[in-house]
């Protein structure tokens, strides 16, 4: 069986900069950079399999620091309420651990001393006009994205029957094509030639599409179309978990085994550590992929309510067999 050409997007940590995470959340969030601008080169990156602190985000911790700390009215309250040498040690504690970067909520005051050891660390201090839980809920969710491990596979990601089926193949086995006859059919279009998936959770797959491919279908003999301007709005799909992946074969390459032909040519294809469905299809002319796509993805939701055709067949066969005299 033939996996997708994969190619790997990136190093198997992402990173990110402090300076990149101001720049894309700072309206957002309502973020202002008031000290610490030197500091904006720091980087937040997802820690290796079962590392649990640092944590990226939370409220200031010193004992188990987190790498963005978030400073709400209750820890200005702390730190107001030890004497000067105890306030001393701990705004030096704090900045020793080498945050990316602090965060005063409801556009505090920023403490003087604060203020004064952001500038001398480098480490970036904001301001933000929200509340803490909002910077919290946020931030999770936009860092938990930004960090996640992420792979580029290449093939035609696309929408049917409600769940997202990746179609792969060697060049020119018709994954365009039949991605278009699919959209002409009703589905709907995520990604062209170059998919970006990431792990959200431990076995949940996101594909979305790069930018620069957004509502593009490339065809042969047509070139680039702009699936979206042709067919509309709902011919395409931002993004969508990765649920089954069709491979298109050419044919005369199917496996001499017996079974294959009342199971089907199915397996797994592990992506991201995480396995998932495939189902290969024999390429040859006069035949309609898009029915037989259709058809696939169908077989596949009856199997994961636990409906396998296949195996009702063989079971009938079996009792049969059993009630015939010997």
């Amino acid at each position: 069986m033939l996996p997708p050409a994969t190619t790997q997007a990136g190093n198997d940590v992402n990173r990110l900069s402090a300076r990149e995470l101001f720049e894309d959340v700072k309206e957002r969030m309502a973020l202002r950079w008031v000290a610490g601008h030197s500091g904006g080169g720091r980087v937040l990156q997802a820690g290796s399999h079962g590392q649990r602190r640092p944590s990226e985000i939370g409220y200031l911790n010193i004992i188990y620091p987190n790498k963005l700390q978030i400073v709400g009215g209750e820890e200005l309250n702390y730190l107001d309420g030890l004497d000067s040498r105890q306030r001393w040690e701990t705004v030096q504690k704090i900045f020793a651990q080498l945050p990316v970067a602090l965060i005063i909520t409801k556009d505090q005051a920023v403490p003087a001393d604060l203020r004064e050891a952001a500038e001398e660390t480098g480490t970036p201090l904001w301001v933000s006009a929200r509340r803490g839980h909002d910077l919290l809920t946020y931030l999770q969710y936009k860092l938990a994205r930004a960090l996640a491990p992420q792979v580029t596979l290449h093939g035609v990601f696309m929408e049917v029957h409600s769940i997202g089926v990746l179609i792969t193949g060697t060049p020119g086995s018709g994954k365009s094509e039949l991605a278009l006859e699919l959209i002409t059919r009703g589905h709907r279009l995520v990604a062209d030639d170059a998919p970006e998936f990431t792990l959200i959770a431990p076995d949940v797959i996101d594909g979305a599409c790069p930018d620069i491919l957004r509502d593009l279908l490339e065809v042969r003999g047509l070139g680039v179309l702009n699936v979206r301007e042709m067919f509309g709005h709902t011919a395409v799909k931002q993004s969508k978990y990765l649920r089954l992946i069709v491979h298109l074969r050419p044919a005369g390459e199917e496996p001499e085994d017996a079974m294959v032909r009342l199971t089907g040519d199915v397996g797994t294809f592990e992506v991201l550590e995480v396995k998932v469905p495939q189902i290969t299809i024999p390429v040859a002319p006069g035949r309609n992929l898009a029915v037989l796509v259709e058809a696939a993805v169908r077989s596949h939701m009856l199997k994961s309510q636990g409906i396998d055709q296949a195996r009702v067949f063989m079971d009938r066969q079996a009792a049969r067999l059993q009630r015939q005299p010997g």
